[in-house]
């Protein structure tokens, strides 16, 4: 059981710590470490389809291999001064690895900033945790921006990373997020990214398909917790789960639109260009600020049935 200590322990941390900016962080580091290889790897004299691809696949290799080996290491010299110096350190980097209070605390300034009426404030809240251009949002889409990104990175912030902490601790937790990282940082389709970010893009739907499932089912289980309907969640999941150009995003996203009975999706815009997109559940009723709090409900709890579920799986083997 000593898995289950450090994963509960780690959310406890996250729980009541989220992450401080003046704190270093690994997920930082490792970013440092994509940028660095990008500037590097990515010459635009180098620039065609198949040298892109190839520099491209260096990145994702060089820092997942980073990713999982310091933290393998650094736990091997932890394990030389005893199982309890071991554990505190495992649940360190579990607590880093979690990012549920995290996407709670930025989703949650949007939230205040538009029930205080206070638009701009809301779109620059927003700004900080999408990769969409937030300047022409009015109030009703700044809203849907914030629920979107709850509902996204309830599987790529909390669920997934939990997941592959659960297999193989937490060298393949980061090493999961090393992957979340890239996409996020290179796995554009745009002209600077379409080929150089394609491997990191594409093994983030790969490490992804599998959690991003299992996020959806379980804020469906979570939705009558807070009065919401399962049956609309599931039903909506069903409909729309594939209403995005990722197979992935679209999984949870589905699910909490069906829970809240709003409409997601739509037309946005992506580096001054418009992106025409499917929409997601119906429009039972307008979007309100409210929801984005419901939204960070249903990933707490879906957050603590998948912790119970992890232990649960986690002891029946133990015992067999």
């Amino acid at each position: 059981m000593y898995m289950i200590g450090v994963i509960v322990t780690g959310f406890i941390l996250d729980l009541f710590l989220g992450d401080p900016h003046w704190m270093p962080h690994p997920v930082r580091f490792i970013g440092n470490i994509i940028s660095f290889l990008t500037k590097s790897l990515h010459k635009p004299d180098r620039k065609t389809k198949e040298n892109e691809i190839w520099q491209g696949a260096i990145l994702v290799i060089i820092t997942a291999m980073l990713s999982f080996f310091i933290p393998l290491i650094i736990l091997k010299i932890a394990g030389l001064f005893g199982t309890g110096v071991v554990f505190l350190v495992e649940s360190i980097m579990c607590y880093q690895i979690i990012a549920a209070k995290s996407l709670y605390m930025e989703s949650m300034k949007v939230y205040k900033a538009l029930i205080s009426q206070d638009v701009e404030g809301a779109r620059k809240a927003v700004s900080m945790i999408v990769g969409r251009d937030t300047k022409p949002l009015d109030q009703e889409g700044i809203t849907k921006a914030a629920v979107e990104t709850v509902a996204e990175n309830t599987s790529d912030g909390v669920i997934a990373p939990l997941f592959f902490l659960a297999i193989g601790g937490a060298p393949l937790g980061f090493l999961y997020k090393a992957i979340n990282t890239m996409d996020s940082m290179v796995g554009y389709k745009n002209d600077e990214f379409l080929y150089f970010g394609r491997v990191a893009a594409k093994l983030d739907d790969i490490v992804n398909y599998i959690p991003a499932r299992l996020a959806a089912l379980l804020i469906v289980i979570s939705a009558p917790l807070f009065g919401l309907s399962a049956h609309q969640a599931w039903k909506i999941f069903v409909r729309d789960r594939h209403n995005h150009a990722s197979p992935n995003s679209a999984q949870t996203e589905s699910a909490v639109a069906g829970a809240l009975g709003i409409r997601l999706g739509g037309d946005a815009w992506y580096f001054g260009k418009l992106h025409h997109k499917p929409t997601i559940g119906d429009a039972t009723r307008k979007v309100v600020s409210d929801d984005i709090r419901k939204a960070n409900y249903l990933m707490y709890a879906g957050t603590v049935i998948f912790i119970v579920v992890i232990a649960l799986i986690r002891g029946i083997v133990a015992f067999f």
